[in-house]
């Protein structure tokens, strides 16, 4: 399909600065990618060309297209750079993180890691697990690091008792990264920023690798990315941004539309392009999405256009939740069984984690095939993350969360109480527990299965983290693995043959995953591995989309639909205190804007039909409590004078 002149100007302005205004289903990866293509056959060499975003998934996407494109020649330079975030500064920290006292191979810590590591921070300052949760302080902590807030800084603005517990947990966290040579996600980000700003060899080296620099999803940047895209860009000024101000839902991660908002003031040279044209939706579903997103005052012009006729959306009112789950079910089921539609054409969206249960029961009722985006992550079973501790120990034996988690497993006369004894060794001898290990015996008292198994340990991650250094590491994995006896450890702990097998079938599929690997990269190591790893926790892009393949209804929520269409989408909870939520309509003004770009991203996620229920009483403590249409509804419908708009905005 040829690009339209809006998406034509887009790719072909390649110099200054550029924000690309991409409206839903207007196009955007195609631009992206036909400019990368443009600026690569007017001369810019690959390797001269950054491309950041926020998914694997879009990376990824990115790469494919644009290579599709070029067709490669044999002397050709290397690929254009096109990464997530995390990703590049992970490159930029492997090659510059020793000016800040990390050790080159540093060990990136996932959730499990963290919180690990949070939990005995709390242990240390004696804060009961009641007071303050492990997930709660890093909820916390997170937050202080995306807002560029110290340790210091948050003991000396904390406000109350919980305030300051968290402010002084957060310190001997981040200090236990430190001691361990280890950071988490929200440090890949803040590291580079402060190699940016301590030292300018480092900017001026990384910055000049790069002529061209383009930004995807740009109004979902942080402050931290924010700075990170100006240091890189600020010299040659070649900044293409491409996002959509109306679809910023991620403002409780730290995302700011004002970037987005704010660019021309910024660069004022830049040129801004508005995408649109729609080739998603019914003209119909975008009538009523721009009546919404216009009651936002804050915000770039756009009105979205559409391509194609349909049916204009419905709006159902039910009694009950459960009412609401059986007839949004019974017509999905209808319609797959005369065969209007099949099970993946469908998608039922959420505002909240708990709204899917009543349309699981009925879809298992109905017998209809749906997937729940969610759940366990093949990386956070036991087993998986058992030899995944042993790998990040060969790589880094400082890894104090891995070593912890693997001392006793398989079980070598390591127990508890013991380990408890080692810890305080180490902090008395301020050694890592590591270090302490091959003299022990000097500071506690070891029976002698204790003593091999300490002396048994360490040589064996010694002499395999040597090995790890240049061996292929899917042999190294799988030599690893039978030196352990791990599969005798499954059996032990797991009597059941069908829970053995299945669990040994994990094990295996981290050897073929590190196999995979090797077939990709240019030179293989276990340390890049693991650095692929951590990342693919930053986001569930390869289990989404797995899910997402399937015939089946998809039940999500609104902020896991943005960047996905189905030909019908069922938006449900349409009332106040869901859509928008209590929270957000209580702070009002940016608050509910976000909630309304939420509203926005569900809307325009449908192809050719969209339905917007809500239920009229909803179980409350197991009591029916009546509820107030959302004022969303009123202002799709384009009835902000109906005096129930004003009840609902007044909390009904």
């Amino acid at each position: 399909m040829k690009l339209n002149a809006a998406q034509q100007d887009a790719v072909d302005t390649l110099a200054g600065p550029l924000l690309v205004l991409a409206g839903a289903g207007t196009g955007k990866t195609r631009v992206v990618t036909h400019r990368i293509a443009r600026l690569i056959r007017n001369g810019i060499r690959p390797d001269r060309i950054l491309a950041v975003t926020f998914t694997n998934k879009a990376a990824g996407e990115m790469l494919e297209r644009a290579s599709a494109m070029l067709k490669r020649r044999r002397n050709e330079p290397a690929k254009p750079e096109i990464s997530t975030f995390h990703s590049l500064c992970v490159r930029i920290l492997r090659r510059n993180i020793t000016h800040l006292g990390y050790p080159a191979q540093f060990a990136i810590y996932d959730r499990g890691d963290q919180e690990s590591v949070a939990r005995a921070a709390l242990r240390e300052i004696k804060v009961a697990n009641g007071v303050l949760r492990p997930g709660d302080l890093l909820w916390r902590i997170s937050r202080w690091k995306t807002l560029g807030v110290s340790p210091s800084q948050a003991a000396a603005s904390a406000a109350t008792d919980k305030d300051h517990l968290a402010s002084a947990a957060f310190r001997r966290y981040q200090n236990a990264l430190r001691a361990a040579g280890a950071v988490d996600f929200d440090d890949l980000l803040l590291l580079t920023d402060e190699l940016f700003r301590r030292f300018a060899e480092v900017h001026h080296s990384e910055a000049g690798r790069f002529d061209h620099v383009l930004v995807d999803e740009y109004q979902d940047t942080n402050a931290v990315q924010y700075r990170i895209v100006k240091a890189l860009a600020e010299r040659h000024r070649n900044l293409c941004v491409v996002g959509d101000d109306d679809q910023s839902i991620y403002g409780w991660r730290g995302a700011e539309v004002r970037h987005i908002l704010r660019f021309k003031r910024d660069w004022p040279e830049a040129k801004v392009v508005r995408l649109e044209t729609n080739y998603r939706s019914t003209r119909e579903i975008l009538d009523w999405a721009n009546r919404l997103i216009a009651f936002n005052r804050l915000r770039h012009e756009k009105t979205l256009r559409a391509v194609t006729d349909g049916e204009p959306p419905r709006v159902l009112q039910l009694q009950s939740e459960t009412e609401e789950a059986q007839t949004v079910v019974e017509e999905i089921a209808s319609r797959i069984r005369n065969g209007t539609r099949r099970p993946r054409d469908f998608a039922i969206l959420c505002r909240t984690n708990e709204q899917p249960r009543a349309f699981e029961t009925e879809l298992r009722r109905a017998d209809v095939p749906y997937v729940l985006l969610g759940g366990m992550s093949f990386f956070d079973r036991k087993e998986v993350r058992d030899v995944l501790a042993y790998l990040k120990l060969l790589a880094n034996p400082r890894d104090e969360v891995s070593l912890l988690r693997i001392v006793n497993t398989p079980a070598r006369g390591l127990g508890p109480a013991l380990v408890r004894r080692l810890l305080d060794a180490a902090v008395s001898q301020a050694k890592s527990l590591w270090e302490l290990l091959p003299h022990a015996e000097r500071h506690v008292a070891l029976t002698p299965a204790a003593r091999a198994g300490i002396c048994g340990l360490h040589t064996l991650l010694a002499d395999f983290g040597r090995r790890a250094k240049k061996e292929p590491p899917a042999r190294l994995a799988r030599e690893l693995i039978a030196e352990l006896g791990y599969y005798d450890e499954l059996a032990r702990q797991y009597p059941n043959p069908e829970e053995q097998q299945a669990r040994w079938a994990s094990v295996e599929e981290i050897v073929n995953a590190i196999g995979a690997y090797e077939r990709r990269a240019k030179q293989p190591l276990l340390s890049g591995f693991l650095r692929d790893v951590a990342l693919s926790g930053v986001d569930e892009d390869r289990k989404k989309e797995s899910k997402l393949k399937r015939d089946a209804v998809v039940l999500m929520t609104l902020h896991a639909a943005k960047g996905l269409e189905f030909p019908e989408v069922y938006m449900v909870g349409m009332e106040e205190g869901l859509l928008p939520h209590h929270r957000a309509a209580a702070e009002g003004g940016t608050g509910v804007d976000e909630e309304r770009r939420l509203c926005y991203v569900g809307v325009t996620r449908a192809q050719s039909r969209l339905t917007l229920s809500l239920a009229l009483t909803r179980l409350k403590w197991g009591k029916p409590r009546p509820t107030h249409p959302s004022r969303f509804l009123y202002e799709l419908a384009g009835q902000a004078d109906n005096p129930a708009y004003a009840a609902a905005m007044a909390g009904g």
